[in-house]
């Protein structure tokens, strides 16, 4: 009587085996859920200091490289990038920042309402330093026709000349 349940018990043992898959659904609904995620929140983490830029019709600079942005708040405080930055301080920041390189882009965001002498302040300091592709940037007016719309970025830069 004892063999005949230990024949049935091998013959279960033998049909439940224990699966040596893994399951890769769960991960891809997390990596797709963490995808969405971060489309959503990355512009939302590009914004930048608050600034009411002044409009203009000019054509927008395409450059595959990525700029220095200085920005002039309405309160006539100095940032690169996001980070303030005292005027006295500026150039050494900028010269540790792009290696010393005179060729390094550097974009100028001023706030319409500053005065202009404080812009001419900051790109003069700019200029000393000795950097030569110094610009302006600018948003394209809210009232342009169709035509000039499509052709137009929504915020259009414009080149300054900057002399040594």
């Amino acid at each position: 009587m004892a063999l005949p349940s230990l024949r049935s018990n091998s013959r279960m043992r033998g049909r439940y085996r224990p699966m040596a898959e893994i399951n890769v659904t769960p991960l891809v609904d997390v990596m797709l859920v963490l995808l969405v995620v971060f489309m959503v929140t990355a512009p939302l983490l590009t914004v930048g200091v608050p600034v009411d830029l002044p409009q203009t019709q000019a054509p927008p600079i395409t450059d595959p490289k990525e700029p220095l942005v200085i920005s002039i708040n309405g309160e006539g405080r100095v940032f690169i990038q996001d980070t303030d930055v005292a005027a006295d301080a500026l150039v050494p920041r900028l010269q540790a920042i792009t290696g010393e390189n005179p060729d390094a882009l550097v974009y100028v965001r001023a706030d319409k309402s500053i005065d202009y002498g404080r812009v001419l302040e900051v790109m003069s300091l700019i200029s000393a330093a000795g950097y030569r592709k110094v610009s302006l940037i600018a948003e394209t007016p809210k009232g342009l026709p169709a035509k000039a719309a499509a052709n137009a970025a929504p915020a259009a830069r414009v080149m300054a000349t900057v002399k040594h």
